[in-house]
């Protein structure tokens, strides 16, 4: 994400692989539309912004634009949304309150689910017990912050169902806290919004109230939408 740009030299030493090869790959991927020419270097092809705002994740992410819009404006902190993947998040979106120092997310990046609260808002829709079984024992530590036992990280995430809102205090990055809500739909988090602000800091009053009232409409945009299309959700966006 920190190289936007790469020339073919810098792209076989990030690889591993010889010059001739990547050079043939390059070749391959600029012809799909994958990659593009940038100058003296390569550079991600605009076509796989389009392919990826073609899944049914994509869709979920325009519909619920509006109403990311109006929680933006209306906390003055940076709103996530984003989606799980196995047992890492992927953000869809991120809208940066002003003023806000330069943070470790960003559109199409990942992060360990169990050090986030949108991760930890999503994983609390999960069967714990297949939790219990798959997650790896320890978990990805980012912080000294962040929960790295199983046990406890279920412990956590059933006060999360319960409550409808997920927490963490600089468990992700030092000096930045999220709170988080489900989008549930039909008992399944297909999707999650947070409010990122600085630790020490306050967010506005009812401002957890203001993001489940976001999940819950970006749910019933979801919802309404699906006519003809059902089985696009409510497991695999």
């Amino acid at each position: 994400p920190h190289q936007r740009v790469m020339t073919l030299s810098e792209l076989a030493r990030a690889s591993g692989l010889p010059k001739s090869t990547v050079h043939r790959l390059l070749a391959r991927l600029v012809e799909l539309g994958a990659v593009e020419h940038h100058r003296s270097g390569y550079k991600i092809g605009l076509g796989l912004l389009q392919l990826g705002a073609g899944t049914p994740a994509g869709y979920m992410r325009d519909l619920g634009m509006p109403h990311l819009s109006q929680l933006h404006r209306w906390s003055g902190a940076t709103v996530h949304f984003a989606v799980l993947r196995q047992f890492d998040v992927v953000y869809l979106e991120k809208l940066n309150a002003p003023g806000s120092p330069a943070g470790i997310t960003s559109v199409g990046g990942r992060l360990p689910a169990n050090c986030t609260a949108i991760g930890k808002a999503l994983l609390a829709h999960e069967n714990f017990d297949d939790l219990g079984a798959f997650l790896p024992q320890p978990l990805p530590r980012m912080t000294a912050r962040s929960v790295t036992d199983v046990d406890e990280l279920i412990d956590e995430l059933r006060r999360v169902r319960v409550t409808g809102i997920a927490r963490e205090e600089g468990e992700a990055q030092p000096g930045l806290s999220c709170v988080a809500a489900p989008v549930v739909l039909n008992g399944f988090a297909i999707g999650a919004v947070s409010l990122g602000f600085p630790t020490g800091s306050e967010l506005p009053a009812r401002a957890e109230q203001a993001l489940s009232i976001t999940a819950r409409r970006i749910a019933e945009d979801v919802d309404t939408g699906l006519a003809g299309r059902e089985h696009w959700f409510p497991r695999e966006v």
